[in-house]
């Protein structure tokens, strides 16, 4: 009887450590790499929001610490993520009778450069660029900060997407 308790209790504490599974569901691939490093990305849109450098930089380095198995570092990565914003502005998009907008747009654009140093061929550089409607009785500063949060979200998902989902 004292055997089959050794067997039991030995076969209890290495069947859970010999059979580890990983699941991840966003669906990210890094292949080789180990860090990222996310550098700082600067504002030099003509129309300047003091905030949204850091919100967007914040945003996608949470997005990789979440959702890689990627420690961050702060320079020489594996995967390097670069770039600036490059534009924010608003325009009317809903014209009424009456020649007023019903609604405005802010959108943002991101140049954003890639560099995976184990695999280049997955590198590059390219502008992404999002955009939310907001009600034209409400002034821009009214509801900015939540249109700079939903903007950024969009972005770094795209970001996230091209760089280690490949899809």
């Amino acid at each position: 009887m004292r055997n089959i308790w050794i067997l039991f209790l030995s076969l209890a504490f290495f069947v859970p450590v010999s059979c580890t599974v990983n699941y991840g569901f966003s669906g990210a691939q890094v292949g080789t790499a180990k860090t990222v490093s996310i550098t700082y990305f600067t504002n030099v849109a003509p129309l300047n929001n003091p905030t949204i450098s850091q919100v967007f930089t914040e945003k996608l380095k949470d997005k990789f610490i979440r959702e890689t198995p990627l420690k961050l570092l702060d320079a020489n990565g594996d995967m390097q993520l670069s770039g600036k914003i490059i534009d924010y502005n608003v325009a009317p998009v809903a014209i009424q009778q009456n020649v007023s907008a019903a609604q405005n747009r802010l959108t943002v654009t991101i140049q954003v450069k890639f560099v995976n140093k184990t695999d280049a061929k997955y590198d590059f550089e390219k502008s992404f660029s999002n955009f939310e409607d907001f009600d034209a009785t409400k002034s821009l500063s009214s509801v900015e900060a939540d249109l700079v949060n939903s903007i950024c979200d969009k972005i770094v998902q795209n970001v996230f997407n091209d760089a280690v989902i490949n899809w």
